[in-house]
């Protein structure tokens, strides 16, 4: 990926993994490829990392041979990245009730309790 884009991110986390990727999804071949002719690429003006230490972005492993061969790629994450949407929206709506309901009854107890 190009990490001199404004819009690359990275993450290491404690484990030693590396999330990469692009804040406005525009690289369905994350964390390897961005597409040559990417219209969301802006030049990073200022790096915020003026010294660059031990927490420079570790280098991106090799990428597995079926990326760039294939266009299908992007669909099916968006396709994907749909579905975990969806679920996600009906998950949250879910536990919101779970919790006003929650409210609710706890609610009634110090009613009662006052009088």
């Amino acid at each position: 990926m190009r990490q001199d884009c404004k819009h690359f991110q990275s993450r290491t986390y404690p484990t030693g993994d590396t999330m990469r990727k692009c804040s406005l999804d525009l690289a369905p071949e994350a964390p390897w490829e961005c597409p040559a002719d990417c219209e969301g690429y802006e030049r990073r003006l200022a790096d915020v990392n003026w010294r660059h230490g031990s927490l420079v972005t570790p280098p991106t492993p090799p990428a597995p041979a079926s990326v760039g061969g294939d266009a299908s790629i992007g669909r099916l994450l968006d396709e994907a990245e749909d579905i975990v949407n969806r679920a996600g929206a009906s998950i949250t709506a879910e536990v919101e009730a779970q919790e006003e309901a929650r409210r609710r009854k706890s609610s009634r107890k110090w009613w009662r309790f006052g009088r």
